[in-house]
């Protein structure tokens, strides 16, 4: 997995002579070294550590006009020759020496570079014998050289410059009927009914088709003839390479027809083929050239118009992920199972409907490549992406990438630690709190990794606690705790010591892939030869003395087969049951555990995971297209691990699969996890890297991009994200009967973030697929009817905890309300439900049985219970909870008869308000719900409502007042017109104005607000002793002006009462501004 990180890094290009010719034409990375080939000249870059040009060689004016603009390149494997052919032929071939000129960079430590002479030993022009108009690019081994030319033919060159001339390939006859086409394809992964299979034929390539590209694999030896017309045929090299021109053969023709440009994956036998559409195609060489998938950024909003066709491919250095570049516009890499792991354009979000084609006017960020994409080159770490865009010839942009899972099958608890690294740095997920995971960047000591580049290795300790970093040589150790690195490392002399030896086992060859298991050591040799030894140590392992060592080989097996060789093995510990393992911790759980293991994993680097058994060397295919996978059992013996009845987990092009242990002849049985959980699944830009057992979640990773006003380009940000699978495991063990171990599991993680979520998630599921069943069986005759069914036992699972009330009625609210009766069969009666709700003072959860109750159990039964939770509502001041409630009780009341269409209609709405109140907006009621209706439906609400207002009136909560109004939409001006002498009324004015300056609390904006909303009320009935009241506590002086003018004795009186109180001495400035306005009135009058 490569994953980019940090802002891109440019390398500035030296301008050339030949400013016509805006691109490079070649970049190359060998041995730590970058070639940059220009139409005019050529430069010789450092990719080590420090991005150094070494050496460089410029072409003079007389030079280009004579023989044209370098027009193509090629570096010989050992980089010691650079062969260039110009625009009028001419062949230049250089030597690049390393002279004894070291690079001195800064610092105390020597950077280890010296500089470059790059000099021309050979000119000549290349005789060809037709007219040429254009060539392909050059492939080469170590002795030849070949190109392709615009009449279809080959160009041998030796690195001597010797030319052997042209060639034509031997292609046979066309025959229509030995076209083959696959029955299916994939795109991104999934099936695509538009793809178009592979197709392999004997084909003669026309004449006329000129050679666009060559591409040549050593290992393989294979050479690809892409032509000018989009066809691309394979043709087979013998040992001596690409010499004896006879022995290159046609062989196939590959792909859709419609290829721009190709690249091989060695080691993996993948073909990349890129399509003018813009589609990169993947072809199983190693089973005939079958297509594998096709990957494209169709699903994330871009088209073909957006990107423009394939422009150039770049593998990384282990074959596990490739690098894309468009013409138009950015790269991308995937990884080969169809990850999308990095993209340089600007997302917008999946299936976007608008164009995300950037205008040219457009005020936007600057995104890297925005104008195409020319060539591309990974360093030999794969640590580094060097691109160059289209029509950009002075500069290169390198991207910065973290790795990790380099062992594709991770077993022990490797997994617990999420580390991805750079070439100097490691980037480390903060897991302990899975809600919001964190990404840690953390740089290595420049004393170590200046002397050590590049990061080679990563470990975790078992506790996760501490990582060991190991670069080109030695180690380095991070306590995580005390976030300290430790440099120098001290020993007591017995450790190290030669003397101290206990065991020396030679091995048969150098191992291809080892694993160990307690006392078992598993080693594999190349073809495929497995030998497992068991370790016993006789006697105690002390300073003092010197124990006994026995290693002896316990199986040899010698596996003949034509696969793919393995890239992982892991053994496969026996599983035992849950209690068994809790018994066996108590008496004898070293024997168990010291077994010797009978199966392991292999996974070969086709993608192939198959189950070995280790007594008789029977092999049985799992699946394919699998990247890594984890090994899960037998690996913790604590109590917390959620994850021990997994046998392991696996991930590729389908997701994240599970195997659980099962009885029978099938020993272990596969189940994609997320495949009910369409919701849940990892998104194709989503990474998994690993595994938190106790916490029983995925951690993936996706890449992000944050844009800065003071920087080019923007920043790559890998981001975690956490996926939880407990759902997942506690419906395999209840499908399993085992209800124990799933109560044991769900106990276990109910401390555990998302543990209601979860609970949530297996309900919905188990439900979902019981509704399917029951359709799928509607046309039945007779269906066994099991015993205990799925979503009984899942109810019963979860009644053990608190969340089970929330829970059942979330999943309610998710699903059909024809589906409720068979919901509420399983998980116990609605009314039933609610009244446990209602005891336990639950009451927004309670509101939400209320129109499951009106849909099972009838409208009286919901009216009545929702009668009984409004009085309380009011209690608790949960006003806009209340509010619903009285709409549902006067529209229900209202029509009797139709009481379960109405609740249909609005349980979405109703239901919605109560889980997600705070975006949900409450429509106003019309005037047929009015409270002057006077009817039997209507007068218990009315009752409840005026109680309510009149306890908040004597006690004046005149906040809660406001509210009350606003969330039940109650007539605050009929019942102040009503109660004026009433629970409304003002017995003293001194008092009323303390006693409510003090509930208002003016100094908010909130209280400020309230006193406005009933100033304006009080107005609407001119309620003199409020309006005089409020608005003294609101400073409203053209009020109480407009009051007093008229009511010369309520002015006196007033200004006696707040001049006689000290405790109104605040409001003495608006009595000198009312005094002052009233006298100018009177005066005034008086003229």
């Amino acid at each position: 997995m490569y994953m980019a990180y940090g802002y891109p890094q440019v390398i500035p290009l030296e301008q050339g002579q030949c400013p016509s010719s805006q691109k490079v034409i070649y970049i190359k990375l060998i041995n730590r070294l970058l070639l940059v080939v220009s139409p005019s000249h050529l430069e010789l870059w450092s990719s080590s550590q420090h991005r150094v040009r070494l050496g460089k060689y410029k072409r003079d004016e007389d030079s280009l006009q004579r023989e044209g603009e370098n027009l193509q390149a090629v570096w010989s494997p050992d980089s010691k020759l650079i062969a260039v052919l110009t625009s009028s032929f001419f062949l230049h071939i250089f030597k690049v020496q390393l002279t004894e000129r070291k690079v001195h960079i800064g610092g105390k430590q020597p950077s280890g570079l010296f500089l470059a002479t790059i000099t021309c030993v050979l000119n000549e022009q290349v005789p060809f014998v037709e007219k040429i108009l254009s060539v392909s690019n050059i492939v080469s081994d170590n002795k030849h050289m070949l190109l392709g030319l615009s009449d279809g033919c080959l160009y041998s060159i030796s690195w001597k410059g010797e030319f052997y001339g042209a060639f034509e390939l031997d292609s046979f006859q066309h025959s229509s009927t030995e076209v083959t086409t696959l029955p299916h394809s994939l795109v991104n992964g999934i099936n695509s009914g538009e793809a178009q299979g592979a197709f392999v034929s004997n084909y003669k390539v026309s004449k006329k088709s000129g050679i666009a590209q060559l591409e040549f694999c050593v290992a393989m030896r294979l050479l690809l003839v892409l032509y000018s017309d989009g066809q691309l045929m394979s043709c087979s090299v013998s040992k001596r390479g690409l010499k004896p021109v006879e022995s290159i053969k046609a062989e196939k023709i590959l792909g859709s027809g419609d290829a721009v440009c190709t690249s091989i994956a060695g080691d993996q036998q993948i073909l990349a083929v890129g399509t003018r559409k813009g589609v990169v195609e993947l072809y199983d060489l190693a089973e005939s050239g079958s297509l594998i998938r096709k990957v494209c950024l169709y699903d994330w909003g871009y088209s073909m118009d957006d990107t423009g066709p394939v422009s150039c491919f770049a593998w990384t250095p282990d074959n596990s992920a490739f690098a894309v570049g468009w013409k138009l516009r950015g790269l991308t890499v995937w990884s080969v199972s169809g990850c999308r792991l990095m993209l340089t354009i600007c997302q917008i979000g999946l299936s976007s409907v608008s164009s995300p084609v950037v205008k040219p006017n457009q005020d936007c960020k600057y995104e890297p490549l925005m104008g195409g994409t020319s060539l591309m080159q990974w360093d030999e770490y794969g640590y580094r992406l060097y691109a160059i865009e289209e029509g950009s010839p002075e500069r290169i942009l390198a991207f910065s990438f973290g790795k990790c899972c380099l062992s594709r099958g991770v077993s022990g608890m490797t997994y617990v630690r999420q580390v991805i690294y750079g070439e100097d740095r490691l980037l480390v997920v903060q897991s302990e709190d899975t809600d919001e995971l964190k990404m840690l960047h953390l740089n290595l000591p420049v004393s170590y990794i200046s002397q050590n580049w590049p990061v080679q290795h990563v470990a975790a300790s078992k506790d996760g606690m501490y990582l060991a970093v190991a670069g080109l040589h030695g180690l380095i150790l991070y306590d995580i705790r005390l976030k300290k690195w430790y440099e120098l490392l001290f020993y007591p002399r017995h450790h190290l010591d030669q003397s101290t030896l206990l065991c020396r086992k030679p091995l048969l060859a150098k191992p291809m892939v080892m694993d160990v298991y307690e006392d078992y050591i598993l080693v594999t040799y190349r073809p495929f030869d497995v030998h497992i030894f068991h370790v016993k140590l006789v006697g105690e392992l002390t300073p003092s003395s010197t124990p006994d060592l026995q290693l002896s080989t316990v199986r040899e097996l010698s596996i003949m087969t034509a696969k793919s060789h393995p890239a992982a093995m892991r053994f496969i510990p026996d599983q035992i049951p849950r209690e068994g393992a809790l018994d066996a911790r108590i008496s004898s759980s070293s024997n168990l555990l010291a077994r010797e293991p009978a199966r392991c994993l292999i996974l070969r680097a086709s993608g192939e995971l198959s189950l070995l058994e280790l007594d008789d060397g029977r092999e049985r295919e799992l699946t394919d297209s699998v990247e890594l996978f984890w090994v899960t059992c037998g690996q913790s013996e604590e109590k917390t691990n959620l994850i021990e009845d997994v046998s392991w987990l696996d991930y590729g092009h389908r997701g994240m699969q599970v195997w659980y242990p099962s009885p029978g002849v099938g020993s272990f049985k596969q189940e994609d996890f997320l495949q009910l959980d369409p919701e849940l699944e990892f998104d194709r830009e989503v990474y998994p890297l690993g595994l938190l057992p106790n916490a029983g979640v995925v951690v993936g990773v996706s890449q992000r991009m944050s844009f800065s006003a003071c920087t080019e380009f923007p920043c790559f940000k890998p981001t975690p994200q956490a996926q939880t699978i407990l759902h997942c495991l506690l419906r395999h063990l209840l499908q399993r009967n085992k209800s124990e171990e799933a109560l044991r599991l769900a106990q276990i993680s109910a401390e555990k973030p998302h543990f209601s979520h979860c609970l949530e998630w297996l309900l919905f599921t188990v439900f979902d697929a019981e509704i399917s069943r029951q359709n799928a069986n509607k046309n039945q005759i007779s269906v066994p009817k099991q015993n205990v069914s799925l979503l009984e036992k899942t109810c019963d699972l979860i009644k053990n905890f608190p969340e089970y009330l929330d829970v059942v009625v979330s999943v309610a609210r998710k699903t059909d309300g024809r589906h409720w009766a068979d919901l509420f069969t399983a998980a116990g009666r609605s009314t039933e439900l609610f009244e446990d709700c209602f005891q336990r003072r639950w009451y927004r959860t309670a509101a939400c049985y209320i129109l499951v109750i009106a849909k099972l159990e009838g409208p009286a039964v919901s009216q009545y219970c929702a009668l009984r939770l409004l009085p309380v509502t009011l209690d608790e001041s949960l006003y806009e909870l209340a509010g619903e409630l009285v709409r549902f009780l006067l529209r229900s009341g209202r029509d009797y008869e139709q009481a379960s269409t109405d609740s249909d209609r609005l349980a979405p709405r109703f239901l919605g308000y109560f889980l997600f109140h705070s975006s949900y907006r409450r429509p106003s009621l019309d005037k047929s719900t009015s409270f002057k209706e006077q009817s039997a439906h209507i007068a218990p609400v009315k009752n409840i409502l005026e109680n309510h207002a009149s306890y908040l009136m004597l006690g004046k909560e005149l906040s809660k007042l406001v509210a009350f109004v606003k969330g039940t939409q109650f007539d605050l001006v009929e019942y102040l017109q009503r109660e004026r002498y009433g629970s409304a009324r003002l017995e003293n004015f001194a008092s009323g104005l303390e006693l409510i300056g003090q509930k208002l609390q003016m100094g908010t904006l909130q209280s400020r607000l309230d006193a406005e909303f009933l100033l304006a009320h009080m107005c609407s009935v001119k309620f003199k002793e409020w309006i005089v009241v409020l608005a003294t506590l609101l400073r409203r002086f053209e009020v109480l002006f407009d009051l007093f003018r008229h009511d010369m004795r309520l002015w006196k009186a007033y200004s006696m009462t707040l001049q006689s109180h000290p405790s109104f001495a605040e409001y003495h400035d608006l009595l000198d501004i009312l005094e002052e306005k009233l006298s100018s009135i009177a005066i005034s009058e008086d003229k």
